[in-house]
């Protein structure tokens, strides 16, 4: 069993330019029992300046340094809610976790957004031993969605079963993993840092998943979190998160 005070998570970075590309430049490692808190860049961020114009994770300068602390970094302090604000049960149940998480454990499905900053913090995917694996997010670009398609999202329940397609033309990012409802209507995208976990299990395992609607939360809430999404399925040999852009630069 994983041990529940470590956990890691990726900091993903969006490049302004053409395509809008995703890309996962960062990786924080926690051990809540130290306490210990060390972050890496990871090869994900040479290509993201490469391609996409990326510099460097505020307050991290050296691509090639290993930073630890015993206290969580401010690039990432400042997307967790503080737990002594009055709204942060109404924030809990918005991401549908339990009042007794740990607060940095928000990171795992609010994603950390900013509007000043174009990153996103998304967990690692577990694989359990018998190779099952559960990934909560919330829907991707659902706002580019035709309005046949916008007004069945707005009609989804709790506990409602989704299908999911691959997308071998987006024109975004190539290949693409669609989220659709059960009578086929495409309402948005799986973020794009989890399509290549995806799509192995996909392959592997294509009749062997299930998805619902976890939670919907209406306006006046952050469109970025309008659906909640659950996603189970299993690989049998493949090990999450494991490719190139995701091994650490030191």
């Amino acid at each position: 069993m994983p041990d529940v005070n470590e956990k890691t998570y990726f900091l993903a970075w969006q490049g302004q330019a053409g395509t809008r590309q995703w890309f996962p430049v960062g990786r924080l490692d926690v051990d809540l029992a130290a306490p210990l808190f060390r972050f890496r860049h990871v090869q994900g961020a040479t290509k993201a300046q490469a391609t996409g114009g990326f510099m460097t994770v505020p307050g991290f300068a050296d691509l090639g340094r290993d930073y630890r602390a015993d206290r969580l970094f401010p690039v990432f302090q400042n997307r967790v809610m503080s737990p002594k604000r009055r709204d942060f049960a109404d924030y809990l149940e918005r991401l549908g976790l339990d009042p007794s998480v740990h607060p940095i454990e928000t990171l795992s499905v609010d994603q950390g957004r900013r509007v000043t900053d174009f990153f996103e913090v998304f967990p690692k995917l577990t694989k359990e031993p018998d190779g099952s694996f559960v990934s909560r997010f919330f829907l991707h670009g659902w706002r580019q969605t035709n309005p046949a398609a916008e007004e069945r999202m707005n009609g989804l329940a709790p506990g409602e079963k989704l299908q999911i397609s691959l997308e071998l033309t987006n024109p975004a990012d190539g290949l693409a993993v669609q989220i659709q409802t059960a009578d086929y209507h495409m309402i948005g995208w799986a973020p794009r840092y989890l399509v290549d976990d995806l799509v192995r299990a996909m392959a592997e395992s294509p009749w062997d998943y299930q998805a619902r609607v976890v939670r919907i939360n209406p306006v006046p809430h952050p469109s970025s979190q309008r659906v909640l999404v659950e996603l189970r399925s299993h690989w049998e040999n493949h090990e999450p998160m494991s490719g190139e852009d995701f091994e650490p630069l030191v």
